[in-house]
């Protein structure tokens, strides 16, 4: 029980640092700062494809990031989606250090990658697409346009005198940011307290996870998905990879190594879990409806992930 409270911390821990960055970057950002002004590549054209590319790196933190960033506005649906479908967490890592010929290796790696990556920036491009107006970043307006908005409420005798003032009020606003609130509280204190408030709940979810794996046993999860049948595999992962902890996919990685699984299996519970970051998105309880058609979405392309490849796989 001991291994899983140190399993439980040195997750969490692990986390801390891209939770503190993340907070620092999205006070950056909504304070218009010279550092986060250029926030096009969060909400860009490529922002998508930016997200796949990002989920596939085999950290857990990047799921998390997608979520708070979604939160706050600052990235599309699609990028979020793009994000949470290329996430591995220590899926490739577990593959690259397994008992496989490397032949065997570059093949699962390969086609894990390959597969996800598709996957993700085309179901990114479609959600944003088919979701236009519905799900657009709260990105900060440039100065030219906020100068433009305020133009259409004020007279237009005040036009000159209230461009004037708001040029003014730009040039001090940092000044007047540090001034109010100070610096070391805008960009240290505040994005240290959010992220420690945030990996205080992921410990509570570590912990409870790898105490239901301890109780239950891995080598009986292991078991469980050896036995479900070269047709029932699919749903079987999918049902692990909701678990929302990096062991899920730890679990799913090996089983597949030890011959376990079929790779279209192994793939179906990776395109579905998402690691800690569907947890983010649960944390907004007044956005139920979202979140499960978010879990839903992740759910039903695993499903057909897995289903589809078991089926190519019998056919060549």
């Amino acid at each position: 029980m001991l291994d899983v409270v140190l399993d439980a911390l040195l997750d969490t821990l692990k986390m801390l640092p891209f939770l503190f960055v993340l907070y620092v970057l999205i006070e950056l950002l909504e304070h218009r700062t010279r550092v986060g002004a250029p926030s096009r590549a969060l909400s860009g054209k490529a922002a998508p494809l930016i997200g796949g590319a990002t989920g596939l790196i085999p950290l857990c933190g990047f799921s998390v990031m997608a979520g708070k960033l979604f939160e706050r506005g600052l990235i599309t649906l699609g990028t979020l989606l793009a994000v949470f479908i290329a996430t591995n967490d220590e899926a490739l890592l577990v593959l690259a250090l397994a008992e496989l010929s490397w032949q065997q290796k570059l093949l699962s790696v390969g086609v894990i990658v390959a597969v996800k990556l598709v996957l993700a920036v085309a179901a990114g491009y479609l959600a944003d697409l088919f979701l236009r107006g519905k799900a657009q970043p709260l990105s900060p307006l440039p100065a030219h346009e906020h100068d433009h908005a305020h133009e259409h409420h004020g007279h237009e005798h005040e036009h000159e005198h209230h461009d004037h003032e708001h040029d003014r009020d730009h040039e001090e606003f940092h000044v007047c940011e540090h001034k109010h609130e100070g610096a070391l509280t805008l960009y240290f204190l505040s994005p240290l307290l959010h992220a420690l408030q945030v990996a205080a709940a992921i410990l509570v979810v570590n912990f409870a996870f790898g105490t239901l794996f301890f109780l239950v046993g891995e080598e009986r999860v292991v078991g469980f998905l050896e036995g479900a049948g070269y047709w029932f595999q699919p749903l079987v992962a999918v049902l692990v990879g909701l678990v929302p902890n990096c062991a899920s996919s730890v679990v799913l990685a090996e089983t597949y190594a030890v011959g376990g699984l079929t790779l279209a299996s192994c793939l179906a519970g990776l395109v579905t879990n998402t690691g800690l970051g569907i947890l983010v998105l649960f944390q907004n309880a007044r956005a139920w409806k979202r979140n499960l058609a978010v879990l839903g979405a992740l759910t039903a392309l695993g499903i057909v992930v897995g289903y589809a490849g078991n089926a190519l796989m019998l056919l060549f």
